[in-house]
């Protein structure tokens, strides 16, 4: 699969410099870390959990808050963007509150950044920390077997990747369908372009064979278990992004499939920061997404 390049690379920086398209980012960071520290000072936080020995290798742990007849909450993993070399999980508390106290487990992990890892690299932390979550969680109130992953640009791409991880090639204890299902919010599947996108070439240092090993739209994904709706991807964009993160978007849906994509939407007038913010507002289409694929809708 070859995906055709523009000649110009400044077009390529134009389509997925986020920071650039977006003046005011710096104050959703300033925003994001705020709020996020607020968070962990008032719910229960289990920070810095160890899920392997590496660098950047924890997670922080927000138990449910509230149950109903349920004795294990489900659980949500979030995993941050940055384009794999930027922010940390410690940015993102603030997403907890609206899931914890709905009545979900929240897990969000760090991972080391490039360049001083690779993406596979980033993507196998990954998959340490899923399978630490589905060991341990029912100790913290958690499903193993309800295990959801949100994620966010880099952490799109990475949710994706998660939910076609062959599980049990990596160890025999965990089961094919560890991941419940997947949302991904601005996800990047196609990591080629990314090879050629000059201000991220230096940081990411892509080879061919590592956009062969870690493209989510390379790979292919075994159809869902429609009985119980497992197995599915939802891929939205914000609809003030980008072509390139729209077309992203969709380009996971048309290589594994509406069965297993069976959800790929652009949000009207959000962009690429903006679009997190509505995944933690009650009322949005991108918050009842969420709540729907970790069945507290």
């Amino acid at each position: 699969m070859n995906t055709p390049l523009p000649p110009d690379p400044a077009w390529l920086d134009a389509q997925y410099n986020n920071r650039a398209l977006v003046p005011d980012h710096a104050q959703y960071f300033e925003r994001w870390a705020r709020d996020s520290k607020a968070a962990r000072e008032h719910l229960v936080c289990l920070p810095d959990l160890a899920y392997g020995h590496g660098p950047g290798e924890t997670l922080d742990l927000f138990p449910a808050q509230r149950r109903d007849s349920d004795p294990l909450a489900p659980v949500l993993v979030f995993i941050h963007g940055g384009y794999w070399r930027s922010l940390d999980k410690s940015d993102h508390s603030f997403l907890a509150p609206a899931f914890v106290k709905q009545g979900a487990c929240v897990v969000i992990p760090n991972y080391a950044l490039c360049p001083a890892v690779t993406i596979p690299d980033i993507t196998m932390q990954m998959v340490q920390a899923l399978a630490w979550t589905y060991r341990h969680i029912a100790v913290h109130g958690g499903d193993p077997r309800r295990i959801s992953i949100v994620g966010h640009s880099a952490g799109g791409h990475l949710a994706a990747m998660l939910l076609a991880c062959e599980w049990s090639r990596f160890a025999p204890d965990l089961p094919e369908d560890l991941v419940y299902n997947a949302l991904s919010i601005s996800g990047v599947f196609d990591l080629e372009p990314l090879r050629h996108t000059p201000f991220l070439k230096d940081s990411l240092r892509l080879t061919p064979e590592q956009v062969r090993m870690a493209s989510p739209a390379w790979l292919p994904k075994a159809q869902p278990d429609t009985e119980e709706e497992r197995g599915v991807l939802l891929s939205v964009a914000g609809g003030d992004e980008s072509a390139e993160f729209q077309r992203q978007a969709r380009l996971i849906r048309e290589t594994w499939g509406e069965a297993v994509v069976p959800i790929c939407e652009l949000l009207p007038g959000l962009n690429h920061f903006s679009v997190l913010d509505a995944l933690v507002q009650p009322r949005h289409r991108l918050n009842h997404l969420a709540r729907q694929l970790l069945d507290l809708t």
